[in-house]
């Protein structure tokens, strides 16, 4: 079985990492990777190839930064070629992105099958650009592999066949099993001048938080407050930095005091920053589920999260962008005020090789059209 898997942004990265390595040491595929070039330079792109040990890719669209419906439209353009080229049996899209939304929209269109790592996840807030990819590539997916509960809910509430859908847990857990340990001989604590448990890690980048004057201003408010508590490290993401800069406000953010800024790390560098801080405070995704298997307490500057799991039962709550609600949390947390979470199921590390077993069991028949093998679909669904 030909297998095209899509990366696009540092996300996809982490989520792929595991699935192309189980797919190559399992017998009866073949498998490629696509980069779209949705991020494209060394921080966001290739060091996390290096260091989660993906093999170089096998085609590069090269699209680059642009408005998101224009990426989204030359992502499409771009990878119908690959698909007429590359004739593949299956395309596997990862997460949210653009990239993700494009190529799983192409390949429908092309009449290729389509299975969704991390299908069923809703924030149930359209102003989100990723719910709407996630939305989307859903709909047009032929086989969703869900991480979750809630992901089951959700897809079943939408009507989504129960006979495409499998549970199979979390891949970016998988990575960052793979990768504790490496990471935990990173030195990058210790160049910072850096002791565990003494500073708050903080990310951000989505648009409704990093893309205004007047939220760049409740960040470095937020900012200032928490240095009165902890030190920071804050890694700045291109399009925050560049938003910073648009409205003149990189000076200001230079001048507080006891926080360190740094351009975007790489993988096993920000898995030892997360492990070892007092805190995160995001409005990632991703973090979300990294820091409840890590059990560090995240707050998620967000109204609403896609991932539910990981305030029910991880470590992460939901605040707003408020200097004193967030400085507040950050003192009782370092008072030891944390939430006892626990790592949900199926977050073992071994989810790509349950996705694997799903492939592998799947036969062709005519035209295309893969059905799985009935015995494994009731087994999984245990």
């Amino acid at each position: 079985m030909k297998i095209l898997s899509v990366v696009g942004a540092r996300p996809n990265f982490v989520k792929i990492a595991p699935i192309h390595a189980q797919l190559t040491q399992t017998p009866g595929f073949e498998a490629r990777i696509v980069h779209t070039g949705q991020h494209y330079d060394h921080q966001m792109s290739e060091v996390f190839f290096e260091q989660l040990e993906i093999p170089k890719p096998d085609i590069f669209l090269g699209v680059g930064s642009c408005p998101p419906a224009q990426q989204v439209g030359r992502i499409m353009i771009e990878f119908e070629k690959v698909l007429q080229d590359e004739r593949p049996d299956l395309v596997i899209v990862v997460g949210d992105v653009n990239s993700t939304l494009a190529c799983s929209l192409a390949a429908a269109k092309c009449s290729v099958p389509v299975a969704h790592v991390e299908a069923g996840l809703r924030s149930f807030d359209r102003t989100m650009p990723e719910e709407l990819n996630r939305i989307v590539t859903d709909t047009v997916s032929d086989y969703l592999f869900v991480t979750e509960q809630s992901g089951l809910d959700n897809l079943e509430s939408e009507g989504i066949d129960n006979s495409r859908v499998f549970f199979v847990g979390n891949v970016m857990i998988d990575s960052l099993v793979r990768s504790r340990e490496k990471a935990a001989g990173n030195t990058v604590l210790s160049k910072l001048g850096l002791l565990p448990k003494e500073y708050a890690l903080v990310t951000m980048h989505r648009p409704v938080n990093v893309d205004s004057r007047e939220s760049l201003l409740l960040i470095l408010e937020m900012l200032e407050r928490i240095t009165s508590e902890c030190r920071v490290v804050f890694p700045v993401h291109p399009r925050t930095n560049a938003s910073f800069k648009s409205h003149n406000l990189s000076e200001k953010l230079n001048s507080i005091a006891g926080i360190k800024l740094l351009e975007p790390v790489g993988y096993l560098e920000f898995v030892s920053l997360m492990e070892n801080a007092i805190a995160v405070i995001t409005d990632s995704g991703g973090i979300q589920e990294e820091t409840t298997y890590l059990r560090v307490p995240c707050l998620t500057l967000r109204d609403s999260t896609e991932r539910p799991i990981t305030v029910t039962q991880g470590s992460n709550e939901l605040l707003p962008l408020d200097r004193e609600v967030v400085g507040r949390r950050i003192a009782e947390i370092m008072a030891g005020k944390v939430r006892d979470g626990i790592i949900p199921p199926l977050w073992d590390g071994r989810a790509a090789e349950r996705i694997i077993e799903i492939l592998s069991s799947i036969s062709k028949s005519s035209k295309d059209v893969m059905q799985p093998d009935d015995t494994l679909t009731a087994n999984l669904a245990k």
